[in-house]
């Protein structure tokens, strides 16, 4: 499926590049804007579909309390300034490309600046980071759980806060 949409993206891409070069530049270069916005538009569409595919990049969680092995329900790390500190280095190397640079969200994963503080939060939170969201066979958000240490995770649901907007 992904592979059909890629190909009908340039497909598309080529068309309108086509289109731009032939006739009278003049009459066409109203259209260059247009085309312009539609290029990069189908660009980043096709982008949207492999956000799915992030390397996670690891995350020096020195300085923390290590938690152990057992999971912790609530973040052990709320208002640490170590672990806020660790938290956004680690949202912005393995998080940011699909849900932007300050969680401020572009469209394609949700804006993580609305996620409930405090306990409520983290029991939505938790679950998600760890097992990542799949439906219909697509994976809309990879799974981090032995990727990144419960350490990390907590470490960039505690900068995830320090952004939270009502």
């Amino acid at each position: 499926m992904d592979g059909d949409w890629h190909r009908l993206c340039r497909q598309l891409q080529h068309k309108l590049s086509f289109a731009l070069t032939i006739g009278d530049p003049v009459k066409n270069s109203k259209y260059s804007a247009g085309a312009l916005f539609a290029t990069l538009f189908l660009s980043a569409s096709a982008t949207v579909f492999a956000h799915g595919d992030v390397v996670p990049q690891a995350v020096d969680t020195t300085g923390l309390k290590q938690l152990g092995t057992d999971w912790q329900v609530s973040n052990p790390y709320r208002g640490d300034k170590t672990a806020i500190r660790i938290g956004d280095s680690a949202f912005n190397q393995n998080c940011a490309r699909c849900h932007g640079l300050g969680a401020v969200s572009g469209g394609i994963a949700p804006d993580l600046r609305y996620l409930p503080k405090g306990d409520e939060g983290d029991e939505i939170y938790l679950p998600r980071i760890r097992n990542g969201a799949v439906r219909a066979g697509r994976v809309y958000m990879p799974p981090f759980d032995g990727l990144l240490s419960q350490e990390a995770m907590w470490a960039i649901r505690a900068w995830l806060e320090t952004v939270h907007e009502e």
